[in-house]
This record gives C-alpha cells, structure tokens and sequence, in this order.
C-alpha cells in the first residue's frame, strides 16, 4: 500500500510539472500572438497609409513637393551661407602668412603645413570632405597662432591684429551657419526616417543629408584684446 501511495504522488507530481508547462507555454503564445498582432496593425497602417497618397490628385501632390522643396532650398542656402565664409577664411590666410613671415622667417615648416591645408579645404568636395579638411586646417592655424606668441613685435603689428580679428569673426560666423544648417538637415532627416513622412519621401525619392561637422572646441584664432 505504502508502494501504490508513493507511485500515485509522483503520478501527481508529473501531472503538475506538465500542467506547469503547459501554462507557460499558453502565456508564451500568446504574447507573441500579441506581437504579430501590433506588427500586422502598423503593417495595415503603413499600407493605407500609402494607398491614400497614392491616390492623391495633382494639386496635393503638387502641394507636397513644393514643401519638401522648400526644406531642400533652405538647406541648401544655408549651405551657400557656410561657403561664403569658408572662402573668406581661405582668402584672408595667404595675408596672414606673409605677415608672420616678415617677423618669423625660419618657421618655414609652420607656413608649409597651413599653405597645404588650405590648398586641400579649397579643393575640399561634399559636406564631410569640406568638414574634414576645415578642421585640419584649425589645426595648423592654432599652430601659426602659438608661433606668434613668441613674437611681441608681431603681436603689435596693426595688419596681424586686424587679420586676426577678420578671421576670429569669420570663425564665428561659419559656427552660427552650421548650427542652422545642422538644425534643418535634422530636421529634415527625422521627417525622411520616420512614419508616416517617409512613406511621402519615398514615393518622391527624397533622401536624407550630410550633417557639416566642424569642432566647436578651442577657437583656431583667439580673439583680439586691444
């Protein structure tokens, strides 16, 4: 009797073990019926969601690109913005040079080293390009820069000041364009990625763009204290 009491407990003990499973199991089921389910809404949504610009008559169309158009202009102004003070920078650097060279003629390797940056930033192609070779030629101006910290007579000089201060001024003001191109290039890349703009600039081809990357840490120029 003893035997039949012990195997029948175990019986029982099987019988919930499975039970258990069971159960686990169910729940498992059904949370990832739960998933399919909201990936089959959001998947149904996306597909209205196209059909009905599908179907969209040529003035809304009309309408559509015109905004996503003028997004693009924007952008690309303020990227024309951004050029016209890297061409004032670049213009204003030969001036430079030859100032410092009439007080630090030995330093040839410090003018070679910023005459061959800015040759590759006017030669630069892109926005990432342009980016890359700005911040190298930072490097070598801050390098200029400590170099004529050793010469008081230099620092006196009435055209290195206003040098000086032309090119901490546009530093300034190629900082201000990138945070508003940078501000609409978001912008516009959210509206790219996410639903249910990019359905609008797929069917339209629209894409994403390149944010202009230039660091924002110590200033290649210091400002000018008179």
């Amino acid at each position: 009797i003893h035997g039949k009491v012990i195997a029948s407990r175990k019986y029982l003990d099987e019988q919930r073990g499975r039970m258990d499973l069971v159960e686990v199991d169910a729940k498992n089921v059904k949370v990832r019926l739960d998933e399919l389910s909201t990936q089959r809404r959001e998947l149904l949504q996306e597909q209205e969601s196209f059909i009905e610009k599908q179907s969209l008559d040529a003035a809304e169309r009309e309408r559509i690109w015109k905004t996503w158009q003028t997004r693009f202009e924007t952008i690309a102004k303020q990227a024309s913005d951004i050029d016209v003070q890297l061409k004032r920078r670049h213009n204003l650097i030969p001036n430079l040079i030859e100032t410092v060279k009439g007080y630090a003629k030995h330093e040839k390797g410090v003018f070679e080293e910023v005459t061959k940056a800015r040759t590759n930033a006017v030669g630069a192609k892109g926005v990432e390009e342009k980016g890359q070779a700005e911040n190298m030629l930072s490097g070598t101006l801050k390098t200029l820069f400590a170099v004529a910290e050793n010469y008081p007579d230099l620092k006196a000089n009435a055209n290195f000041l206003e040098l000086q201060r032309e090119l901490s001024d546009t530093e300034n003001k190629i900082q201000a364009s990138r945070r508003f191109y940078n501000g609409n290039v978001r912008d516009l890349n959210i509206k790219v990625e996410r639903f249910p703009s990019r359905i609008i600039a797929g069917m339209f081809k629209f894409k994403k763009r390149d944010f202009f990357e230039i660091a924002e840490g110590e200033k290649a120029v210091p400002e000018v204290s008179f």
